[in-house]
Parts: C-alpha cells; structure tokens; sequence
C-alpha cells in the first residue's frame, strides 16, 4: 500500500495592505509607510501580495475606502485567495464590522498587527501583561462584530436574543480583567522602582532609537551580552539592563522597546512603565539607522516620542549606525557616487546639527572604539559630579 505524506508545515498567510494619500501625504510617504507596514506584515510571519491605495480628503466613515475600491479590493481578494486584509490605519468598530461583511476574510488594522507581533514576542511577566491589557482595551470597543454567529432577535420587550446579553457579560468580564491587570502592572512597576533605586550609585544610560535601528547589536558590543538581536521589528519588547566597565569605570546600560510612527495610544499607555528606564536614565544615546532612506522621519518620530515621555532635555549622543550600508545620493547616473569616509561623515549636517554626534557601525565593528571614548567622557562627567571623592577613579 502507497505511503501518503502530509505537508505540517504552517502555511504562510496571503496578506493584502490598503492605506490612503490624505492631501497632506505625498506618495513617497505613503509608499514609505506601506513599506513599514509590510515589514510589520512579515516580523508577524505573513507575506504580502498587493497594495492598493486611493487619494482621498479624510478616511471614509463607514468603510475607511470608498465603495468603488472596496469592491475592486474583493474581486482581488476573492481572485487570488487572499488570507487577511491589513490597513495603514486604526480602524473604528463600525468601519471593521462593515469592511468584513463586504470583503468576507479576516480584517486588521495597524494597531492590530502591532499588538500580534507584542503577544509573540512578550517574554516576561510584565511584557505579557503590558500586551494582554492593550488587546483587551482595543478589543472592548469591538466586541460586538464577535457575536455575529449568534441568533440577533429583534429588539423590543422580551425579544432580546441570546447575543445581546453575551456581549454584556464579556464587556463585563474584559473590565474585570483590565483592572486585575492594572492592578499586576501596578506590582510590577513597584518591584521594577525597588531594583531601580537599588542601583543608583551607577550612572545610568539608556539606548533609545526608532524600531530596527540596531540598539540590541550596540547593547550587545558594548556589553559583550548575547540580547537578542535581528533584522525585524520590535526584537526587543522587555527593557534589558546591563552593567557595563569601560576602563575602570562602572555604568548600567539598558536596551528598550523601539518607537514606530503611528504607534497605537494605548500601546504606549501600556509601555510606560517599560520606558521609565529612559526617564530615569542619566545619559540617552538615540541609534539611528543611517542606512534607511527616510533616517530623518525616523529621528523626528523618535524626537516627539522623547518629549512626550518629557526626556526630550536629557544629555543625549546620537550614534548614526550602519554607516557600511549608507548609500550617498547620486548627482549623475554614470558617475557612481563614492562611499563617505568618516571625515565626510562628521562634516556633513549630520554631524553638525546634532552634537554630540558619532558615525559607527555596529555589525562591521566601525569606530567602534571613539564611541566608547566618547561615552566613557560622558559617563565619567556625571560620575565624577555626583561623586567628586570615589578613589576607584584616582
């Protein structure tokens, strides 16, 4: 009798992605957040197919595209077998209910996405918790597109169906655990203040930075740590602190959750307390991605993040990485630009407009060893400030 096999392999989900051009948005930028959005698509294990866009004033209230594009995007969806439809935008519960009943396949917006790729990557109790509580708050509005298998009875006295007081209980059921989830991060928070205060004799200096920008690779060379590292978004969802001994000199160093554009709310409400290590760090040092084309964007996101976190005045070095893979503009097409050297680096608005300012690359070991002296010159200012008679310096 012949053998069968049965493939076990997961198959990979089939992901279409809908943004909008607003009047204020050029199509280099939409196109740019789509790029985001596909790189979201594939930390979270899908592949992206096809991107449909439409110019359009605001989102449309009811179905966030016009009708026209909707019916365009379910002939596709139906055509090619599409698993999941992702949109650049948060959508509201009645725009989501009315978007599925139209396209009949699994919906997401942003923030949903973004709330997968926590839950997967979450490892301590207090990252599970963060990313539990943010699920439940942006699933409480959206409870009633789940019932919709249940009998819907007409409204009216004694005719209320089974769905309807289904969703009562769950709303009541999600409030309940939202506040014993508040609670636990309220526990958490006073456990991570007691081992904060526990090292404040050390200078302390916080790696801040947008998503994927190569923090955990820094951490990881400064520290000679293994932090986990790699070229998706979000690798790292819990603050990770180390101590580090640059000469004779003692400092903790911490790695934190990346920032993003467009980050839910709620999300951030929920990573507070994971980005009180940059509140109460003594130094910042913001990581950009030199490499990426829109690097500029990515600093301005990073720099608002910083002021609502009220951090913005913080001493700061800005360490321009991945200076291997920068690709200088080119003039003309038959003269290939050449690469910069660190002198051009330092010389260029980069290095001017954001002192102090240092050009590295992380992956290559690149002038890997003046930004160690640079930190060590900052670190030891404070240091010796704060403890003008340590002998351990002398």
């Amino acid at each position: 009798m012949k053998q069968k096999f049965y493939d076990t392999a997961v198959k990979q989900e089939k992901v279409v992605l809908v943004g909008i051009i607003t009047p204020g948005q050029s199509d280099e930028q939409t196109k740019e957040y789509l790029e985001e959005l596909e790189f979201l698509v594939m930390t979270a294990g899908g592949l992206t197919v096809k991107n449909f866009t439409q110019r359009m004033q605001k989102p449309d209230r009811a179905t966030f595209v016009h009708s026209g594009k909707l019916e365009e995007i379910r002939d596709y969806v139906k055509s090619e077998e599409i698993d999941i439809v992702v949109f650049d935008d948060e959508l509201s519960p009645s725009q989501l209910r009315n978007i599925e009943r139209e396209l009949q396949v699994k919906i997401l917006d942003r923030s949903n996405l973004i709330l997968d790729i926590f839950a997967n990557r979450a490892q301590t109790a207090q990252a599970k918790t963060q990313v539990e509580l943010a699920q439940l708050q942006y699933l409480l509005p959206r409870l009633t597109r789940l019932w919709t298998h249940l009998e819907r009875q007409k409204g009216g006295i004694g005719m209320r169906g089974p769905g309807e007081s289904q969703i009562e209980t769950d709303r009541r059921l999600i409030l309940n655990k939202i506040s014993l989830l508040k609670d636990r991060l309220k526990d958490i928070d006073r456990q991570n203040e007691t081992q904060r205060k526990n090292r404040v004799a050390l200078v302390r200096v916080a790696l801040v930075g947008y998503t994927n920008v190569g923090k955990s690779t820094i951490m990881n060379m400064i520290s000679k740590s293994d932090v986990f590292a790699e070229n998706k978004l979000f690798a790292t969802l819990d603050t990770t602190v180390r101590k580090v001994v640059i000469e004779n000199l003692p400092f903790l160093l911490s790695d934190t959750v990346g920032f993003i554009r467009k980050l839910p709310h709620h999300l951030v409400e929920c990573f507070k307390s994971t980005l009180d290590e940059v509140r109460e760090a003594d130094i910042l040092v913001h990581v950009v991605d030199v490499s990426h084309p829109n690097f500029e964007d990515q600093i301005r996101t990073v720099n608002e993040t910083l002021k609502d976190l009220g951090t913005i005045d913080k001493p700061t070095i800005t360490v321009f990485n991945k200076i291997d893979a920068y690709q200088p503009v080119q003039h003309h097409q038959e003269d290939p630009a050449e690469p910069l050297t660190l002198e051009d680096f330092r010389q260029s608005w980069m290095g001017k407009n954001n002192s102090p300012a240092i050009f590295i690359s992380a992956l290559k070991k690149e002038n890997v060893d003046e930004f160690r002296q640079l930190l060590y010159d900052k670190v030891i200012a404070i240091h010796t400030e704060r403890y003008p008679y340590d002998k351990l310096l002398y």
